[in-house]
């Protein structure tokens, strides 16, 4: 951190600084839960209990210098689940895959063609439980700027930037809440611009948040 940065007490939000403290504040051995039974109590039997799918999900950070931003997808309106949604790169863990990083580096190439050669994985999130039966583990990364997407209609519709000062800043997580399957569920939710991020990636950002940033 600078000395004025150290000084006034400002957090940095550059891509080397996002790298330190994945490195000072994650462990291999993790055992906190998070998921959606965090704001919904009465599911977290349900989401722990029974036996989730695997799934990995790529959280990049893009290298942009003084601000860093994390790339998000726009989901295909065409997909049967979570259709239309904002999502980090990320799917299902194959049984080829030899890893989480090597599943989520997989589906982001699928997804919008990010080029693993610009991708530096640097640690790990918490599992994250889903309502919809996943446990997903984030893979935090950071990413070269110099790299072209490939946007996979059948799956993608848009990819984006978000400055990460606007997703570490608690101020910009609301809470909020519907009806699924006649069930009250609150949520995180983190409009930007013309994209609304709810659901389980705001819930993953949150995590995020909690992890490297409430400090």
């Amino acid at each position: 951190m600078s000395a004025c940065a150290a000084a006034t007490g400002a957090k940095l939000f550059t891509a080397s600084d996002f790298r330190e403290r994945a490195r000072l504040h994650l462990t291999d051995e993790e055992t906190s839960e998070y998921g959606d039974h965090r704001l919904n109590p009465t599911l977290k039997d349900m989401l722990i209990q029974q036996q989730p799918r695997d799934a990995a999900v790529l959280v990049p950070i893009v290298d942009r210098g003084d601000e860093a931003t994390v790339l998000l997808t726009l989901r295909s309106s065409k997909l049967r689940q979570h259709a239309g949604q904002i999502a980090f790169p990320g799917g299902r863990i194959d049984p080829e895959d030899v890893s989480p990083e090597a599943a989520a580096l997989r589906e982001a190439e699928e997804e919008v063609g990010l080029d693993a050669s610009f991708v530096e994985t640097v640690g790990r999130l918490p599992f994250y439980y889903t309502g919809t039966g996943y446990r997903v583990l984030p893979i935090l990364s950071v990413v070269q700027p110099d790299f072209l997407l490939t946007i996979n209609e059948d799956e993608v519709e848009d990819a984006f930037e978000v400055p990460l000062s606007f997703l570490m800043n608690e101020e910009n997580h609301e809470r909020d809440s519907r009806y699924w399957m006649n069930q009250k569920r609150h949520f995180f939710r983190m409009p930007y611009q013309q994209y609304n991020i709810w659901g389980v990636t705001a819930g993953i950002i949150h995590m995020l948040y909690e992890r490297l940033y409430h400090r």
